[in-house]
């Protein structure tokens, strides 16, 4: 039996491919005693960078036909066969309702949003502050240079698009395992499922889709994985629609309180395995926010220990450096270590 398929539905709640227990108010006390006495360097005691992109480089498209501009954390400029996308965009100082309070990003953005080249979609993954910025989608609705842009997102994050002030015409909603093609058919974007849930507040949680998403353009297939815990689809997945040339996995804010929705070092290695362990793997989902109780380098230390005993090829670039993705040729930024 396939696991794979459209959402199903609790009346107004999605619900995970697979039964998923998700903590609540319960967990904040478990984890409260915990948060009180980490020692763990969670956020950095000297903010890295500063980090610039170079605008100039869009100017010529890549030889490869694939570039990854990584913003940190999920946030990103994917540049496929022709074809410019905007992942996750978050450019806001936190990740939280509040601009006063909530996770504060480690470094400025490398790009300004007003230089960000012409993208043909932006896709957002689902509603959590560090996939979907209030203040970044304002801002871009409003953008001349995007007025023609495709959003693509999972069903019910429309919704909250349009209140940030994108237009109705420009939005796309996907269930899982539904496609939509961009830029004149040159690639097409598929929604498919993943294990984790959504929700702006405690009291709304699961009433919009979370989704991952495969990029396939003429060339190259990207797998998209923005937020998910392991289940047994990703073998499905990878069947159905890879091999992919990259594929972009969460290592970060992760703990075993809730690790049927977060990934971790350990299951994103798993998940690339399970997904044909084929072409490149790139880190996403740290790097920018304390979302989480470990030291904010652990997540990839403890990647690179599995890379080398797995003999898995990683593609981690510094933020905001536009960087080619070339076959079977490594990258590791050793930025986060300074």
């Amino acid at each position: 039996m396939s696991l794979l398929g459209r959402a199903k539905r609790a009346g107004r709640r999605f619900l995970n491919p697979i039964p998923t227990q998700i903590g609540g108010f319960s967990t904040v006390f478990e984890a409260l005693p915990r948060y009180l006495t980490n020692k763990e360097e969670t956020v950095p005691r000297q903010a890295p960078g500063p980090f610039v992109t170079d605008v100039s480089r869009y100017a010529v498209e890549p030889q490869s036909g694939l570039r990854v501009t990584w913003m940190g954390h999920s946030s990103a400029v994917l540049e496929v066969d022709g074809v410019r996308l905007l992942m996750d965009p978050v450019w806001d100082e936190r990740a939280s309702p509040m601009r006063w309070a909530g996770p504060k990003r480690f470094f400025a953005p490398p790009l300004r949003l007003e230089d960000l080249p012409v993208v043909d979609a932006v896709v957002v993954s689902h509603d959590h502050y560090d996939h979907l910025g209030e203040e970044t989608i304002r801002r871009l609705a409003k953008m001349e240079s995007m007025r023609e842009t495709q959003w693509v997102t999972s069903l019910g994050v429309g919704e909250i698009l349009r209140e940030f002030g994108v237009s109705s015409r420009r939005i796309v909603e996907l269930d899982w395992t539904q496609s939509v093609s961009i830029a004149g058919g040159r690639l097409e974007i598929t929604a498919v499922p993943t294990r984790h849930f959504s929700g702006r507040s405690l009291f709304n949680r699961f009433e919009t889709l979370w989704s991952a998403f495969v990029l396939k353009g003429a060339r190259h297939k990207v797998y998209f994985g923005a937020d998910s815990g392991w289940w047994e689809g990703f073998a499905e997945i990878g069947s159905e629609y890879g091999p992919f040339d990259l594929t972009m996995l969460e290592i970060g804010a992760f703990d075993a309180l809730w690790d049927g929705i977060h990934l971790g070092p350990d299951g994103a290695v798993r998940a690339f395995e399970a997904l044909g362990g084929q072409g490149l793997m790139m880190p996403i989902h740290w790097g920018l926010f304390d979302l989480a109780l470990h030291g904010w380098r652990q997540p990839m230390e403890r990647l690179l220990e599995l890379a080398a005993e797995k003999g898995i090829r990683l593609w981690s670039p510094a933020p905001g450096e536009p960087a080619e993705v070339v076959d079977g040729v490594e990258l590791r930024s050793d930025w986060w270590r300074a």
